[in-house]
């Protein structure tokens, strides 16, 4: 048995989307002949409520070492977990790696600061170290181009700081290859040097089968007579285009939506604030606002998502700008049996994985033009959308093409590039 260590701030109770990466990984990993320990820092030091149900579903054996780490400020004047705990992580996994024997250093990204504590173990031990892309480091975001902005700084500080994070790592993978083609093409020499590896969240089964023992009721809204549709996850800055087009249409063609309501959760700015609306002035703008459209801004446990899943007509699933971008939601969105309403960007995987498995239909759209066309197709592609909703059937989703994005399929893809990194 192999023995692999993950570095990760953020781990169950933690209610964040990023831990759900490193807990399945963990999950599946003695299957294929490697024992996970996850370095996390202490939950008490996180500032998000905590899920105690998530925690429910970590494997009782799983070896976890905790650190602790600075206390939030007030004024915050140092909110990143990576940061708070950077040397209290580096100094645990230092005495870890130097007492027994380790066979691999896993590091999955945000937070981007820890990162850089690889190259320094690197050095110390010898042991490789891999980092693992859940959302890129370098890349642009609204307000990034405005000279000297907040924002600005963030993309230069992240532009110096990656290849110092990179420069004697082993493995660098990602949810999609878009999340580190960018690295490559930043940092060339990297080809040489480093195994490349990209692998989806993956569904995991057994999170919906432990639901069904667990006496969880959905509390946000209450089945009507409507069609109930659910976004659940947060929203990315470059996802509202396609979604004010989606409104746009909506309110071109009211009548047709006049049976419909979207509920959005979790999707507000601040993830503990249920007043921190950011679909809330999209709606009343295009006057949809609980009429068509409801939002509950703060992030709910994990596991409350899946039961509001449960009861929902439909779920929805909204992809961004970037080709890149692959929502972790839409494994679970296959695996709660609902059908699935899907607008993404055509280059991103999640396509395939809703047209592969049959367990929705996807409207795609490329660059600012394809967006545009939102506005005058979504009509027609949503009453395609709700005829064959009415005819689904879970029992006819191609699961075994959905088997290849499992979460114990992934982990074995991570198995095979951990095995030939050691091996090198």
């Amino acid at each position: 048995m192999k023995k692999i260590l993950i570095i990760y701030p953020h781990f169950p109770p933690s209610n964040l989307a990023g831990v759900h990466r490193p807990r399945l990984f963990a999950q599946h990993l003695k299957l294929f002949g490697w024992e996970p320990v996850i370095l996390t820092v202490d939950e008490k030091y996180y500032e998000e409520e905590l899920d105690w149900n998530l925690h429910k579903l970590i494997p009782s054996d799983l070896r976890i070492e905790k650190v602790s780490a600075l206390k939030i400020t007030k004024p915050r004047l140092i909110g990143d977990i990576g940061l708070r705990g950077f040397f209290q992580l580096r100094k645990k996994a230092l005495q870890l790696l130097t007492s027994e024997h380790f066979d691999f250093i896993y590091i999955p990204i945000p937070s981007f600061y820890v990162s850089l504590i690889g190259p320094y173990l690197k050095k110390k031990t010898e042991v490789k170290y891999g980092i693992d892309y859940i959302d890129p480091w370098v890349h642009q975001f609204p307000g990034s181009n405005k000279l000297f902005s907040r924002h600005w700084f963030s993309k230069q500080l992240a532009k110096w700081l990656e290849p110092k994070a990179l420069k004697t790592a082993s493995l660098i993978t990602g949810v999609a290859e878009g999340y580190y083609q960018g690295v490559i093409e930043r940092n060339p020499t990297l080809k040489d040097t480093c195994i490349f590896g990209a692998m989806p969240y993956g569904g995991e089964k057994a999170d919906h089968d432990k639901l069904k023992s667990m006496s969880l009721k959905p509390y946000l809204f209450k089945k009507n007579d409507k069609i109930q549709i659910v976004y659940a996850g947060a929203m990315l800055p470059k996802a509202y285009a396609p979604l004010e087009a989606i409104f746009q249409s909506i309110k071109d063609n009211a009548v047709a939506f006049n049976n419909i309501e979207f509920h959005f959760i979790g999707t507000g700015s601040l993830a503990n604030d249920a007043n921190s609306f950011n679909i809330k002035p999209l709606a009343l703008k295009y006057g949809l606002w609980e009429s068509v459209v409801f939002e509950y801004p703060k992030r709910i446990p994990y596991l409350d998502v899946l039961v509001h899943l449960s009861i929902a007509d439909g779920v929805f699933i909204l992809g961004s700008t970037e080709p890149h971008y692959t929502p972790s939601k839409t494994y679970q969105a296959v695996l709660s049996e609902k059908f699935i309403l899907a607008v993404l960007h055509r280059e991103s995987t999640a396509v395939e994985v809703v047209r592969n498995s049959k367990a929705g239909t996807v409207l795609d759209f490329d660059g600012e033009l394809g967006v545009k066309k939102i506005a005058t197709t979504f009509n027609n592609y949503f009453l395609e959308w709700k005829i064959v909703m009415n005819d689904f059937n879970p029992n006819n989703v191609e699961k075994l093409a959905f088997e290849k994005y499992s979460a114990k399929v992934v982990t074995s893809s991570l198995v095979d590039l951990l095995n030939k990194v050691v091996a090198s």
